[in-house]
């Protein structure tokens, strides 16, 4: 068990909960990233004429890019068990159950269902994330007791069923339609400041989108960005994000050229390079972080490049945080502006700190005594 403990003086923090959001979503990012990035070709294929979508060979890769994101429940099953230690299969069975065609026929054609004379409110499972996650949480404090209290001889088979049949139904009649609620409210929140000023959520986004990385934050961001591509087709919440990313290889960049040290122009080209592919932590905790003023650069150039993409309405057409390789998935309305705006993030970041500059000297110090 790693994060949640027995130890009744350990109490439940907000890192503990950023590392559990962390711990769910670290595992499969590539694999959705490689999905992501799949789609996004079958997508330009088609738009082009290369490929029709009555073609075989269309039809089979679009259905393996788009069931990691149909059966993300699944996934997100498996890595929320392993992370808080409640056993996995019984986890990716109730994920299993909320996208069986028994349950999405009875919602799809409008008899319904009810549990026990309680009805069951019709909820679009497949891409979802927040009842999932709320089902495996519940599912963790009921096997704790039966943990306990089950005799050994039967404890193998009886206490998943026990599990299963307490948590099933809840999930259906509660967390479903909680999480919806919740997404709802999310995705409305954004909504309002996008229709009140897509600049203005450009700007804010960009500004304090890789200080959100820093602490875990941007996971929560996830659920919205699911939401927007289920309901809406598409999603402007991650072109804002990419000048933030980009800037952050600028602002490494630049590191690499200013110092002497040879280690630090090391990290500065590796971890402007990973950046680029996706990847900022690298420069976030070595540079960004240590050294403050490039965070400060890479956060002013993330605020202008998101105003730029906020105000062209640059849209994605697949999930993909921003990054060199996954382009394709921001091939679609706006794709001039957020490139356009990636490219100025990178740039403005790494003139930016020739400006502030850094003083290497203490932090190289500090880890020398460390």
């Amino acid at each position: 068990m790693e994060v949640i403990k027995e130890d009744k003086n350990t109490k439940f923090s907000f890192n503990k909960l950023m590392d559990i959001i962390s711990g769910i979503f670290t595992p499969i990012i590539n694999v959705l990233m490689a999905a992501a990035v799949l789609k996004g070709i079958l997508m330009i294929l088609v738009s082009t004429g290369v490929l029709l979508e009555t073609d075989g060979i269309y039809r089979i890769l679009y259905t393996l890019a788009d069931s990691f994101f149909y059966y993300l429940p699944v996934f997100l099953a498996y890595t929320m068990a392993k992370k808080i230690g409640t056993d996995r299969f019984t986890a990716i069975l109730i994920a299993l159950t909320l996208l069986h065609p028994n349950i999405t026929e009875a919602f799809e054609s409008g008899n319904g269902l009810d549990f026990f004379g309680l009805p069951v409110k019709p909820v679009t499972y497949a891409s979802s994330v927040i009842p999932i996650l709320l089902a495996i949480l519940l599912l963790y404090f009921v096997e704790k007791p039966l943990d306990r209290y089950l005799p050994e001889a039967i404890k193998g088979f009886l206490k998943p069923l026990i599990s299963m049949i307490i948590v099933t139904p809840i999930t259906f009649l509660v967390f479903g339609p909680m999480g919806t609620l919740i997404s709802d409210a999310l995705a409305y929140a954004y909504a309002l400041l996008y229709n009140f000023s897509p600049m203005l959520a450009g700007i804010c986004l960009g500004f304090v989108w890789q200080p959100m990385v820093v602490v875990g934050l941007q996971w929560g961001m996830v659920p919205v960005i699911m939401n927007n591509i289920t309901v809406y087709g598409a999603d402007t919440i991650l072109p804002m994000l990419g000048p933030a990313v980009f800037a952050q290889a600028g602002v490494a960049a630049a590191v690499s050229i200013m110092t002497k040290d040879k280690k630090l122009k090391s990290i500065g080209i590796s971890s402007s390079i990973t950046a680029i592919l996706g990847t900022t932590e690298p420069v976030l905790f070595s540079i960004s972080i240590p050294y403050k003023t490039p965070m400060l650069a890479a956060c002013i150039s993330g605020a202008i490049g998101g105003g730029i993409v906020g105000y062209f309405k640059s849209k994605a057409v697949s999930f993909a945080f921003p990054s060199l390789i996954t382009m394709v998935v921001y091939m679609g309305e706006g794709f001039t502006a957020f490139l356009v705006s990636c490219i100025l993030g990178f740039i403005i970041a790494f003139g930016l700190m020739f400006v502030f500059r850094f003083k290497e000297k203490d932090v190289l110090e500090e880890e020398a005594v460390e």
